[in-house]
C-alpha cells in the first residue's frame, strides 16, 4: 500500500525565522518528506492533533523555544501524547541553552539547535539526517488497506475475517483487547468498544458493526442484477458454479452467478488442494476460487454477492428467482450449484461457542491465533486432512478425532502419508467429542477415547463431519432424494415420481432436473463425486445442456 510522505513540522512565531527554516528544510528533505510550517505554539498543537486524527506519519518536529503563548519545550512535551516516536528538536538562542539542556530529560528532547544555523550544510542537515535515519529505522508505516478491529472471540469478527479472506482482500486484523493501536483508533474515531467490530476502509471511512453487504459495497461487488433477462443464472459460486459461469460467458450466453457467501464453496476454505490437474505443487482453495471468479468476470459473466436466492418459480417457461432482498431475476435457464454445508456437531456448548473457538470448516483466518497451542479436528475426510496439515504449521499439536480405526476409508492416500510424517499431528481413533467447555470462548474439550472421557485444554475445534445439501429452498420445485440431493438425468427417470412430473417427449438431459431448463451440478446433485475436478467438469457440462435446451 502506498503511504503519505512523513511530515517534518517547523514551528516559530518569527515569520523571518520560520520562512528560513522552512526554505532550508524543503531544499534538503522535500523529496522524501512533507514540510509543514506553523507560526504559533497553540496552532501547532491543534495541527498535531489533526494530523494524529488523520493518522498522518510525523517524523520530526522543530519548535522555537521563545514563543509567547506556548513555549517550544511545552509544545514538544505535549506532542509526545500524539506522536511518541517522532523526533523532537528545539530551536534556541544562546541564552536559552540551559533550558534546552534541561528539556533533553523533561521533554525527552532528541536535540537542540542554536540559531542561526548557517551554513545549514554543516550546522543543520547532518543532525537532522541522523535523527530522521533513526526514526526511519524504527518507524512502522501505517497500513493503508482495510483494517478490522474487534475481539478475538467475537463470532461477528470471525465472519468478517472469513468474508474478506474469501474474496482475497488484504486486511489488517487488530484485537481490541491486546492492541494499543486498536484502542487508540477506536477512541480517536469516536467509537466505543460496544460498537465493535469496526471496519476502517482505505479511504478513512469507518463503519461500526458492518454487515457483509456493507463490505461488499465497499469492495465494489455488485449486489443487484443489471439486466432484465438472462440466458442462464448460476446459483452458487463453488467450483462447479464458477466453471459454469466461465463457460457460459465465454460461449456468448448472458450469464449471471449468484453467491450467498464467498466464492469457492467448501473447496474455497481448503488450505491446500494437491490433486487438482495442472497444479503440481498444489494451490489453496481461495486462490483457485479467486482465479476462476476473475476469469468469469473477464469473459463477461455478471456476479452478485453476497446475495441469496430464496425462491424459484416458473412463468410461461421462464424461470423467476426471488432474492433475499425481494428483487426478482428472470432467466431462460438455471444451473443449481448450491453445494453442501458441514453438518453441525450436536454436543453441549457447540451453539454457544460457535465462532468463538469452535469453527465449521477450515477457518484459515484463525490459524495464526493458534500459535503453539493445542487444536482439535473432528472428521476424517480430505477437508479435515488439509486443515490438519495447515494448522500444524502454527499449532503445538493437532489432534484428529475420528470414530473409526484409521483414515484409509475416507481420506486420500497422499494426505494420509503427509499426516503420518508430520510429528505434531496426532490421530485419535475410536474417539468422539462429548462436550465443549468455556465461558466466552473455547477452553477445553471433553473427549471420549475408547470409552474413557478426558478433559483436554483446546484453543480451537474445527468440525468436518460430513455434509448436507444446501437445497432446502428449491426442494418444492425439483425432485430430491431422501437426503435432499437433487435428482437429474437417469436417476430422475428411474424415480417412481418421474411419470407424473416429466411431460416432455424427450428424456431429461444428463444434468437436468424434473423442470426442463433447470440443471444441477456439483456436490448438491445426487450421485456427484465430491472432488473439485468432477465439480468443475459438471459445471462445464451443464452449459452444453443449457445450449441444447435453449435451442429447443
Amino acid at each position: 500500500m502506498a503511504t503519505a510522505k512523513p511530515i517534518i513540522l517547523a514551528v516559530d512565531d518569527d515569520p523571518q525565522v520560520l520562512a528560513a527554516i522552512a526554505r532550508d528544510l524543503r531544499q534538503e528533505f522535500s523529496q522524501d518528506y512533507r514540510i509543514l510550517r506553523v507560526n504559533s505554539g497553540p496552532e501547532a498543537l491543534e495541527t498535531i492533533k489533526e494530523l494524529h486524527a488523520k493518522e498522518e506519519p510525523m517524523a520530526l518536529i522543530l519548535a522555537d523555544q521563545r514563543m509567547p503563548q506556548l513555549e517550544g519545550v511545552e509544545l514538544l512535551t505535549a506532542s509526545r501524547e500524539f506522536f511518541p516516536d517522532a523526533k523532537r528538536v528545539l530551536l534556541t538562542a544562546y541564552a536559552d541553552t540551559e533550558a534546552a539542556v534541561r528539556a533533553i530529560n523533561s521533554a525527552r528532547l532528541d536535540h537542540y539547535l542554536m540559531k542561526p544555523w548557517d551554513p545549514p550544510e554543516t550546522l543543520l542537515y547532518p543532525t537532522l539526517h541522523d535523527l530522521l535515519a533513526a526514526w526511519q529505522a524504527t518507524n512502522k508505516p501505517r497500513y493503508d488497506g482495510i483494517r478490522l478491529i474487534g475481539f478475538q472471540w467475537s463470532p461477528l469478527s470471525h465472519e468478517l475475517k472469513d468474508f474478506l479472506s474469501g474474496y482475497m482482500v488484504g486486511y489488517q486484523w487488530l484485537d481490541y483487547e491486546t492492541s494499543p493501536e486498536a484502542q487508540a483508533l477506536v477512541k480517536t474515531r469516536g467509537f466505543e468498544p460496544t460498537d465493535l467490530p469496526l471496519i476502517i476502509c482505505a479511504d478513512g471511512k469507518a463503519v461500526a458493526n458492518p454487515s457483509k453487504a456493507d463490505l461488499a459495497n465497499h469492495l465494489n461487488i455488485a449486489n443487484q442484477p443489471l439486466q432484465d433477462m438472462y440466458d442462464v443464472v448460476v446459483v452458487g459460486a463453488g467450483p462447479s458454479g464458477l466453471a459454469a459461469a466461465v463457460y457460459g460467458a465465454s460461449e456468448g450466453l448472458r450469464t449471471l452467478i449468484i453467491e450467498r457467501q464467498t466464492p469457492g464453496g467448501q473447496a474455497g476454505t481448503s488450505s491446500r488442494i494437491e490433486n487438482y490437474l495442472g497444479f503440481p505443487t498444489g494451490l489453496s482453495g481461495a486462490e483457485l476460487a479467486h482465479r476462476a471468479w476473475t476469469q468469469a468476470v473477464r469473459l463477461g459473466a455478471e456476479l452478485l454477492a453476497p446475495q441469496e436466492v430464496t425462491d424459484l418459480c416458473i412463468q410461461d417457461g421462464y424461470k423467476v428467482l426471488t432474492l433475499s432482498d425481494g428483487r426478482e431475476v428472470k432467466t431462460k435457464a438455471v444451473v443449481l450449484t448450491t453445494g453442501v454445508s458441514y453438518r453441525t456437531l450436536d454436543v453441549p456448548g457447540m451453539d454457544r461457542l460457535s465462532g468463538a473457538g469452535v469453527y465449521y470448516g477450515a477457518a484459515r483466518t484463525e490459524a495464526r491465533s493458534c500459535d503453539q497451542q493445542d487444536v482439535y479436528i473432528v472428521g476424517g475426510g480430505n477437508s479435515a486432512g488439509q486443515a490438519a496439515m495447515y494448522l500444524a504449521t502454527y499449532a503445538r499439536n493437532v489432534y484428529i478425532v475420528i470414530r473409526g480405526a484409521n483414515l484409509a476409508a475416507s481420506m486420500s492416500a497422499y494426505l494420509i502419508e503427509q499426516i503420518r510424517n508430520t510429528p505434531n499431528i496426532v490421530l485419535m481413533p475410536f474417539s468422539q467429542i462429548k462436550e465443549v467447555c468455556g465461558q466466552d470462548h473455547l477452553e477445553a474439550v471433553m473427549v471420549d477415547i475408547n470409552g474413557t472421557v478426558e478433559k483436554r485444554e483446546a484453543r480451537a475445534l474445527f468440525v468436518f463431519i460430513g455434509a448436507k445439501p444446501s437445497t432446502e429452498w428449491v426442494c418444492e420445485q425439483v425432485v430430491c432424494d431422501g437426503k435432499g440431493y437433487v435428482l437429474t438425468g437417469r436417476d430422475l427417470v428411474t424415480d417412481p415420481r418421474y411419470p407424473q412430473i416429466w411431460k416432455k417427449e424427450r428424456e431429461p438431459y444428463l444434468l437436468e432436473t424434473c423442470v426442463p431448463g433447470i440443471f444441477s451440478a456439483g456436490d448438491s446433485r445426487a450421485g456427484a463425486m465430491a472432488r473439485v475436478a468432477s465439480a468443475v467438469g459438471e459445471g462445464s457440462m451443464a452449459i452444453k445442456f443449457v445450449h441444447q435446451y435453449l435451442d429447443e
